[in-house]
């Protein structure tokens, strides 16, 4: 058979969980030579090899994602099969399920292979990437904003990085949505008592 269900004490768990999405994919990462070249693909019926690569495309549907349930007549409700047909197919060493195996999701007993777990996790990780860099472009785009709007107070205030990072994180912390001149006056008066305290601390020091 091409599908075995480990001991309880084996089952590995499963690294994403139901917070892990991509809702926004419309596509999937397939590796083409990999496939053409797999015993699944040069040993599996042709049946076999159109099912497994639908449960597959219904693995990023699921969640979590990349999974499927562990039950066969549900996958074969999915693949409008009927159950017993299926059952016979999942017997064959090459069949829909071939080396899917089962593991635990947050509690729950689902299927899982790895090279869509490995696909997953690379757009994931690039989406992460992307998220990354976006933000930090957020980040410098705002202080720019805000460095100019300093300027119009005390250009040397604006020049000064240390202060706009100070007065844009105090902005931040006061929940400010919209940064008027009272919100950024007040930013200013609280990093001249800040810098103030600075001073004081540093004498003391001394």
């Amino acid at each position: 058979m091409s599908l075995s269900l480990a001991p309880v004490g084996e089952i590995d768990e499963y690294p994403l969980t139901r917070e892990d999405r991509l809702d926004s994919h419309y596509f999937m990462a397939w590796e083409r030579r990999r496939w053409l070249n797999c015993d699944m693909r040069l040993k599996g019926t042709a049946e076999c090899r159109a099912y497994y690569f639908d449960l597959i495309n219904i693995s990023y549907d699921q969640s979590p994602v990349g999974t499927l349930p562990t039950d066969k007549s549900v996958l074969a409700k999915m693949l409008f099969v009927d159950p017993g047909h299926f059952e016979q197919l999942c017997r064959l060493d090459f069949g829909p399920l071939h080396r899917w195996r089962t593991v635990r999701c947050e509690g729950e007993m689902r299927l899982m292979h790895p090279m869509v777990l490995r696909t997953l996790t690379d757009a994931i990780a690039r989406k992460e990437d992307n998220r990354a860099k976006n933000e930090a472009a957020n980040v410098a785009k705002r202080l720019m904003r805000l460095r100019s709007t300093l300027a119009g107070y005390n250009t040397e205030l604006a020049a000064n990085d240390a202060a706009v990072r100070w007065i844009d994180d105090w902005l931040i912390r006061e929940g400010c949505e919209y940064r008027s001149s009272t919100w950024i006056e007040r930013g200013i008066s609280n990093w001249g008592e800040h810098a103030l305290d600075l001073r004081m601390k540093a004498r003391g020091r001394a």
